[in-house]
């Protein structure tokens, strides 16, 4: 006979808002609120936090709540963290190394943003006496460097530009489009309580450039970008079902991890071969429905990582679904740039808030994803109260060509993406390009793979003529300074 599939399932889950105090203090409550006994934790996973360096922080957590688990950690960084932390948990209780697993974090950046204003500074308990480097998982490009590749507005907006011009959209119609996307997330933050900005807006409220909604990078608008400073925290628990039925939890407080996945995408922007997808968001996005073993059309609703325009827009493409699709507004918290996206732990809350909808809803499925870094890192997670099956076996890794990155290069090129960026009074401060290299000579690849180039250029006119055209396939001239390459 075949041996029993122990399926993971979700039994607590919370949210905590605008909380006075510290992290520490908001991660206990979270998984105080979350109702499971925390005598009966073995696994404790604390996802890394940008407000304070605490020197041991899961061992401080478990020392708060009362909690003796086995095993603690404290993650590195990005959107897809709490989903690779829930799978890893998953995969452990399968397996029988763990039982109930618990994965909190939250950050208190609001709060450090007016202590700041006003000339102070958190005074928070266990301050690690060490000064640790920001865990970037991957060093930047030297052309990166160069270049100043460095933010995650920048290297969105670049592919949501390149993805625009393959669609053959309009400048205008496209960026009318990224407010028609979003405002009816708006409306699902309005109505969430932990919403960090429950307030309605129209499609041109986001989209329309005034001095309260400067333009940040083309074409993204300060209202369609993600906020991280907020105080916000959650937490979710995940057991077996022994370990359900032990802890009394009742049949229709369960939501079940169906399905999970997630892959990694190049790096480096100008690496990828088609700026304007993803091939591993769609490997990933798939194989958490194929393990679940259910497809797209079984989804009843949806929480798609939104920290930008072009994290939306390139799931959907991936899904295969339109943004009018009437399952919409692919969120269930109201998403990054409203409910709030508090540093790497947006989708615990996520997860929450999906939970909640699957409980009211029995024997509905909902998939959460999540997106990290500049548009590399993929996660995804389907649930429903119907347990199903079991997880299917997961997909391997998406194949995927990139293209060879050069330095300094004199020669002509064409653009492939870009942005331009504006600063704090609203004024464009310079553009950014992708550029493919028209000259096999400039080739950075001994192999003779296509190559592209970074560049920079302060023009006005220029700018102006990017942000009112369509440049992308134009041609321009690149001249090295130095490290850098000026567009001309």
């Amino acid at each position: 006979m075949a041996e029993p599939v122990t399926r993971p399932v979700l039994i607590g889950w919370s949210q905590v808002s605008r909380y006075d105090g510290e992290p520490l203090d908001a991660w206990a409550e979270a998984v105080s609120r979350a109702g499971v006994a925390v005598k009966a934790i073995d696994s404790l996973d604390v996802v890394y936090c940008q407000s304070w360096p605490y020197d041991e922080p899961a061992r401080r957590l478990a020392e708060r709540i009362g909690a003796t688990p086995r095993r603690t950690e404290y993650s590195g960084i990005g959107g897809t963290t709490p989903l690779s932390l829930l799978g890893a948990a998953a995969e452990r209780i399968r397996s029988g190394r763990s039982d109930v697993a618990a994965v909190v974090g939250g950050e208190a950046l609001a709060t450090v943003r007016r202590l700041k204003k006003a000339g102070q500074r958190p005074e928070w308990s266990y301050r690690d006496p060490v000064k640790r480097p920001f865990p970037f998982e991957a060093p930047f490009h030297p052309s990166e460097l160069a270049h100043q590749v460095f933010q995650a507005y920048t290297t969105f907006a670049l592919r949501d530009v390149a993805r625009r011009a393959h669609r053959g959209v309009t400048p205008d119609d496209y960026r009318r489009a990224i407010g028609r996307l979003f405002a009816p997330m708006t409306e699902v933050a309005a109505a969430n309580r932990h919403a960090w900005f429950p307030v309605a807006r129209t499609a041109t409220e986001l989209t329309e450039v005034t001095p309260a909604n400067r333009m940040v990078a083309y074409p993204y608008t300060k209202l369609v970008t993600a906020i991280m400073d907020v105080d916000l925290a959650a937490a979710f628990v995940v057991a077996s079902e022994e370990a359900a039925d032990r802890l009394g939890v009742p049949a229709d407080q369960r939501v079940y991890l169906r399905g999970w996945a997630e892959d990694r995408d190049p790096d480096y922007v100008a690496e990828h071969a088609d700026l304007w997808r993803s091939p591993a968001m769609a490997g990933t996005l798939h194989g958490a429905l194929t393990r679940a073993g259910v497809g797209v059309d079984d989804i009843a609703r949806f929480d798609l990582y939104s920290c930008f325009p072009a994290s939306v827009a390139f799931s959907l493409d991936a899904l295969g679904l339109d943004a009018g699709d009437d399952r919409g507004p692919f969120t269930v918290t109201g998403g990054l740039p409203y409910a709030g996206g508090p540093g790497s732990g947006y989708a615990i809350g996520a997860v929450a808030a999906m939970a909640d909808a699957l409980v009211a809803d029995p024997g509905s499925l909902g998939l959460v994803s999540a997106v990290g870094m500049h548009l590399s890192k993929h996660a995804a997670a389907v649930m429903s109260t119907d347990p199903g099956a079991g997880p299917g076996a997961p997909a391997g890794p998406v194949d995927q060509e990139t293209v060879a990155i050069a330095g300094p290069v004199d020669g002509p090129a064409t653009i492939a993406a870009y942005t331009v960026h504006h600063g704090a009074d609203g004024e464009p401060t310079d553009a950014l390009l992708v550029c493919d290299l028209g000259d096999p000579a400039d080739r950075a690849d001994p192999a003779g793979r296509p190559a592209r180039a970074y560049a920079r250029s302060t023009d006005p006119a220029f700018m102006r003529d990017l942000e009112q055209q369509e440049m992308v396939g134009s041609p321009v001239t690149l001249r090295a300074d130095g490290e850098v390459n000026t567009a001309f």
